[in-house]
């Protein structure tokens, strides 16, 4: 078995703002466009538009659900794990991305970066929470930049 591919969490809310869906669909592109994968809630939002993007260019979306049932997942998600642990679900995603990139946002968007960083997770902030510890970013092109060269130190790529 070779390496495993990054897992990329992305974080934003379900009802988003601005240019939050574009930018979320242009990264989850990026995402799929270097292999790697898009791990994140699996509803909808800046979920549905990142899985969309990643979905465009044939990547592998896992999403991680607050409810019980997978069907609840968007149609973009290849992988729709059921949690039934409803916010909790965003410690997982936290937890379980090795980097995570943040997109506009409400509270449960903080709370995970919050959780990213307690866990000592690098975060790219787009148009999201200033957090110290965040790194952010201009454009989904620089998300990705930034996020390829924490992975590079991390020996993941």
């Amino acid at each position: 078995m070779g390496p495993r591919k990054p897992l990329i969490g992305v974080i934003g809310a379900s009802k988003p703002k601005n240019r939050d869906p574009e930018n979320a669909v242009a990264v989850g592109r990026l995402i799929a466009s270097k292999g790697w994968i898009v791990i994140c809630g699996g509803l909808e939002g800046v979920m549905e538009a990142v899985s969309r993007g990643a979905s465009e260019k044939g990547g592998v979306v896992v999403g991680i659900l607050p409810g019980g049932k997978a069907s609840d997942a968007n149609q973009y998600v290849t992988i729709p794990i059921a949690t039934k642990l409803g916010y909790a679900r965003n410690a997982v995603i936290a937890q379980a991305a090795d980097s995570l990139i943040a997109i506009g946002g409400g509270p449960g968007t903080l709370s995970e970066i919050g959780h990213s960083l307690s866990f000592k997770k690098f975060v790219v902030g787009l148009d999201s929470w200033a957090v110290p510890g965040m790194i952010p970013a201009a454009s989904p092109e620089e998300a990705i930049a930034f996020t390829e060269k924490q992975l590079k130190k991390l020996g993941l790529i």
